[in-house]
């Protein structure tokens, strides 16, 4: 017999929980611990036995892992074991295992985890089973799996239980593991041009190299407030001045701000700085990562997300951010030359700004209305105003204007590159008009870090710097809505 398909209520729920409790206690009684077990010697796993049959006929393995069905028909009955790789089907009779061990067996409840031993086969309807010849439970489910039709299809509830969207959701572990293949190739990619991988504080005294509001905790030895990092960018330029020209970091970022299908508080950062490269060299680099890292995962450059097919084969696009302002909402900014135009051209377009706010953020306020929204194939968006760019470079001639430039794919941001500031005058006054910023009430303008400051009068190389929001790279290579489907335990407010 199975178990009954039909979604259970709380309080059948609950009866289960107690029912699962007195089969616990009945095996402690009897010396039966389940829990006792430390060990059981796995020899095969399903994929194995099933891709390798020719191999593993007549063979006897060790299995191991959780009961997702049970079919029970008197002295024989079959279960499907979940392991790592996926499910393979378990013939179990009592001639074979023993009639004691068989009684036992047949108090195994749907979500216990066993170890299996026996020889492989095909059934007479031509199924890949294993005939058990031993069967031990190893660790006892004292909660009932959802069941099989409906699973666990509520979102918040595959959030807030991740473990149990794993077990009853393979689809999900597939986006898991292709988030760890997708690291490693970020990395392969990486190390193969001469690039070092290191590792920065979390911790920091100056929440510096990003536009955001930080989290901020206390050290109790010390008696001095610390930031949890919102960017990685400040510790890594002062490693190229120590000498290290090419480094990366995969870490940890923190942002106190909103949550959304896109921003999670707590996400995963790549950041990259090259000395004697520039923005130009960034471009080319992204472009390239991006293009392996799909093939390598995938094993193609044509990316389905949604409803559109994403060709990361093809060069990248390039438009400077006053072309884009240009082609979408028709405005040139090119033709503004003050700040009273910009306003005006604001106005006309129903676009809100402060007073604080210079042409440059009045520019970007138009391109986050007009123009993100129409970059779904991959699209470097370059030149960005000063204003907006405190520790991008300067474009020679054209000095309102920075080399700088973000990729947009699907409608969203997947990377910031700079040619890096590396003139201390020029940072120092970028940094102070920054701290104006946040005095007129700016909470997510860059304060002055005086340590970095310093590091940069000792002579930073000309530099490319590169940061991506791994997440989102996760989500385009998955399919995934929402990065929440791309993260293990995301950032959810407990429930009382």
């Amino acid at each position: 017999m199975e178990e009954n398909n039909a979604p259970l209520t709380a309080q059948e729920e609950y009866e289960q929980f107690r029912i699962r409790r007195e089969k616990l206690e009945a095996l402690q009684a009897a010396g039966q611990d389940p829990f006792r077990h430390v060990t059981y010697k796995v020899t095969a796993h399903s994929t194995d036995i099933q891709e390798k049959f020719d191999e593993y006929e007549g063979q006897t393995v060790g299995v191991a892992g959780r009961i997702m069905t049970k079919r029970v028909m008197g002295k024989a009955s079959f279960i499907d074991i979940q392991d790592r790789n996926g499910r393979i089907q378990s013939y179990v009779r009592g001639d074979n295992v023993g009639e004691e061990a068989y009684s036992a067996f047949k108090q195994f409840d749907i979500g216990d985890i066993v170890g299996l031993t026996g020889e492989v086969f095909r059934t007479q309807k031509g199924e890949i089973s294993v005939k058990a010849s031993q069967i031990t439970l190893l660790s006892k489910s004292l909660h009932v799996l959802p069941e099989k039709y409906h699973g666990l299809r509520d979102t918040e509830a595959r959030y807030r239980r991740r473990y149990v969207d794993l077990i009853v959701n393979p689809e999900i572990k597939d986006v898991f593991i292709k988030r760890t293949a997708i690291l490693k190739a970020v990395r392969a990619f990486l190390d193969n041009r001469g690039y070092l991988e290191v590792d920065t504080p979390v911790l920091q005294t100056v929440a510096g190299g990003g536009a955001a509001r930080p989290f901020l905790t206390h050290h109790n030895t010390l008696d001095m407030d610390m930031y949890l990092r919102i960017a990685l960018e400040l510790p890594l330029k002062r490693l190229i001045v120590g000498g290290l020209d090419r480094v990366y970091e995969i870490g940890k970022c923190f942002r106190n701000e909103g949550i959304s299908v896109r921003h999670n508080p707590e996400f995963t950062m790549l950041e990259l700085y090259e000395a004697y490269t520039d923005y130009h060299g960034m471009m080319e680099l992204t472009e390239s990562l991006i293009r392996y890292t799909a093939t390598e995962v995938l094993g193609t450059a044509s990316v389905t997300y949604g409803e559109h097919t994403i060709d990361l084969s093809r060069p990248f696009e390039r438009l400077t951010m006053v072309e884009a302002v240009r082609q979408y909402a028709e405005v040139d900014f090119d033709k503004i030359v003050t700040l009273e135009e910009a306003r005006a051209a604001a106005r006309a377009h129903n676009i809100p700004f402060e007073q604080r706010h210079a042409k440059g953020n009045i520019l970007e306020a138009f391109f986050d209305e007009f123009v993100e929204k129409h970059l779904i194939q991959p699209t470097f968006l370059t030149d960005y105003p000063v204003e907006i760019s405190p520790l991008a470079k300067r474009i020679p001639g054209n000095p309102d204007y920075t080399e700088r430039f973000e990729l947009f794919i699907t409608g969203r941001e997947f990377a910031n590159a700079f040619t890096e500031l590396n003139d201390p005058i020029d940072q120092r006054a970028r940094f102070m008009h920054q701290e104006e910023l946040r005095r007129a009430g700016d909470d997510e303008a860059a304060p002055s870090d005086e340590d970095f400051l310093t590091a940069v009068e000792y002579g930073l190389p000309p530099t490319g710097g590169m940061g991506m929001g791994l997440d989102r790279l996760f989500m385009l290579l998955t399919n995934s809505a929402s990065i929440r489907d791309v993260i293990f335990f995301p950032t959810m407010k407990p429930r009382d």
